[in-house]
C-alpha cells in the first residue's frame, strides 16, 4: 500500500486537491489509517483511469460518475459471469458443458452474421 502522496509523485496530471475531492466523492475508496490515507494497487489503477477518462478521453468531471458507475457495472458482470463459469465447470457433467460451448460458438457466429 502506498500513500496520497506517493499516488501523486507517481501519476502524470493528479493535483492532490483532485485526489482528495475524488475521496470524497467515493470515486476511490483507499483505507485510513489515523489521518493517512493508504491504497492498494487496485486504487492506484482507479485513480489512473480517472486520470485517462478525465484527460486522454476528455471526459467531463460532471460525467465520471456515470462513466465509472457503469465500468463498476461491467466489472462485476464479468466477475459474475466468471463465477458462473466456475460452477459450470465444477458441478455441470461434460457433455452438458461441451453441448453449451457448442451452443454459445453457434450463437456468436450468427451475432456476427448480422
Amino acid at each position: 500500500m502506498i500513500t496520497l502522496s506517493a499516488v501523486v509523485a507517481r501519476t502524470s496530471g493528479l493535483e492532490r486537491q483532485d485526489l482528495e475531492r475524488w475521496i470524497v466523492e467515493a470515486w476511490v475508496n483507499p483505507e485510513r489509517d489515523g489521518g493517512e490515507f493508504l491504497f492498494h494497487d487496485v486504487d492506484v489503477a482507479r485513480v489512473q483511469l480517472i486520470v485517462e477518462l478525465r484527460d486522454q478521453l476528455e471526459i467531463d468531471e460532471a460525467a465520471l460518475p456515470v462513466v465509472l458507475s457503469l465500468i463498476d457495472q461491467v466489472y462485476d458482470l464479468r466477475r459474475r459471469m466468471r463465477q458462473v463459469a466456475e460452477a459450470l465447470s465444477e458441478i455441470a457433467p461434460q457433455d452438458l458443458r461441451h453441448a453449451l460451448a457448442d451452443h454459445l460458438a453457434r450463437r456468436r457466429g450468427a451475432a456476427r452474421r448480422l
